[in-house]
């Protein structure tokens, strides 16, 4: 299938800063570019505010209109939200397909999930964004599968049939709180087993799967496109010190992500809020990775620890100032960066861990065993004189084995 040529549209208003402006357009020709579209033509506007009917003004509508004739345009993408009513209107004067931002995502998305749960959380997105436009989509929303912005988890008609839209929202609704209800056992279990649990946070495309892939030896998806990953995966790792944890590779995080999105995308994020030391990779390569350090810094509101990870560090000339302590700089592709990088998450957790020394008789196997794979070792040696052996290191605060500890 041919690349789609797209046209973009984006209003600057006063208040909007420079940089952040043209990072917002960088960031839509990119994600256009992981749709399957080519951007032939970016067209800007200067306003006090946005135009309510039309999004941007009379003699700018034409000029785009010049534009997509005489570039053959097949599709227009607004780098704002739009209404019902200005998609409808620029449709009716533009005579091909307009889509926002936010549908961009959701197609995106669309094409990304795997699993059954993901694919629903897109759909319930797609639908929720879709039911107050309805009437501004006109007849390109007629049917799905024609081109981006269009395409849906399921291959059916959809339906522009309001009731039929709000009974499916309910039915996902419904189903998607089953999964969440499993999911929430299985990490109760996994807490219950007192499993720590690491999650890979950070802005989309800044090598988060790459990292997850290399410290666990798997083949999640790993590619230069936005949203590489939607599905949280989980493995298990173990540390230099012979400390095991779980690991969990999440979604990447993107600007004015929309609203119906980041509430469908509960599953990632409740993977996050359940972990215990989060690694926040940053692409310090990338001349907005300030911005983009803000837009996941906002996640952490729990306050879990975190520790940051300047990734792509052969890609940066200067030198770098990290915004955000503790920190690690490294290269995913470097086997000696991820050696450092392992060392420095049990450098971490000992700073906020209990000191412990633990004296075991013989036949106390079992519990040093444990010892070794549930706290970080340090030391480990057999005292003659007392017949007993002696394990030193460190133990998180609410730790089982902590009990043994005081007694």
């Amino acid at each position: 299938m041919s690349e789609e040529k797209i046209l973009v549209i984006a209003v600057k208003l006063p208040q909007q800063n420079d940089e952040r402006f043209q990072s917002s357009l960088e960031e839509l020709i990119s994600l256009s570019g992981t749709a399957g579209g080519t951007v032939e033509k970016v067209m800007t506007q200067n306003r006090s505010r946005i135009h309510p009917a039309n999004y941007i003004g009379e003699g700018k509508i034409d000029e785009i209109k010049q534009e997509i004739d005489s570039l053959d345009i097949d599709l227009v993408i607004s780098n704002d939200e739009l209404s019902a009513g200005q998609l409808r209107n620029l449709g009716n004067r533009f005579e091909v397909r307009i889509i926002d931002r936010s549908q961009l995502i959701l197609d995106i998305f669309a094409q990304r999930a795997q699993t059954k749960e993901g694919k629903l959380q897109v759909e319930l997105a797609q639908l929720e964004y879709l039911l107050p436009r309805l009437h501004g989509q006109g007849l390109i929303m007629s049917r799905l599968g024609a081109g981006i912005g269009t395409r849906g988890p399921g291959e059916t008609k959809l339906e522009t049939d309001q009731r039929h839209i709000r009974r499916r929202i309910f039915d996902i609704k419904r189903r998607l709180k089953l999964t969440g209800q499993q999911r929430e056992q299985y990490r109760k279990r996994r807490k219950t087993n007192d499993v720590f649990q690491i999650a890979i946070v950070g802005y989309t495309n800044a090598g988060k799967s790459t990292l997850f892939n290399r410290l666990t030896n798997s083949d999640s998806l790993e590619e230069n496109q936005l949203f590489a990953t939607l599905d949280p995966l989980t493995r298990k790792i173990q540390l230099p010190s012979g400390f095991q944890t779980l690991i969990t590779d999440t979604v990447g995080f993107i600007q004015d992500l929309p609203t119906a999105l980041i509430a469908s995308f509960r599953s990632t994020l409740e993977e996050v809020t359940e972990a215990d030391l989060l690694l926040h990779v940053v692409d310090s390569s990338h001349l907005d990775q300030s911005q983009h350090q803000d837009t996941v810094n906002q996640l952490n509101a729990d306050m879990i620890p975190m520790l940051t990870i300047y990734n792509k560090k052969d890609l940066y000339e200067d030198d770098l100032i990290p915004e955000n302590y503790p920190f690690i700089v490294i290269s995913a592709y470097d086997q000696e960066d991820l050696q450092k990088l392992l060392e420095k998450i049990e450098q971490v957790l000992q700073g906020q861990w209990d000191k412990y020394v633990f004296e075991l008789n013989p036949d106390e196997g079992k519990i040093m065993n444990r010892l070794e794979h549930e706290t970080i070792m340090i030391n480990k040696y057999f005292d003659e004189e007392k017949n007993k052996y002696v394990a030193k290191g460190y133990i998180r605060q609410n730790h089982p084995l902590q009990g043994l500890l005081k007694e």
